[in-house]
């Protein structure tokens, strides 16, 4: 029983770590595709939907969706440099 206290007590302070994160990987999502966009039109148009996606995840509140999708993005405009 105590470790599922501690359990739950972890997931309940770990969540507003989670929403902390979303907006600082949509600012550097943002601040890659001013200044190092990719060339191929596919990526880009996939990054801006991935980064729509995340912000639209983070919004309703499923921080962890989130972080997930937006870590995809970044993974795509880092693997076009």
């Amino acid at each position: 029983m105590r470790r599922l206290a501690i359990f739950l007590a972890a997931a309940v302070l770990s969540t507003p770590l989670w929403a902390a994160h979303c907006p600082a990987d949509m600012a550097k999502i943002d601040q890659l595709l001013k200044t190092d966009p990719p060339a191929d039109p596919t990526v880009l148009e996939e990054v801006k939907k991935l980064r729509a996606e995340g912000e639209a995840l983070h919004k309703s509140g499923d921080h962890a969706e989130s972080v997930k999708v937006l870590g995809e993005a970044l993974n795509l405009l880092q693997s076009s440099e």
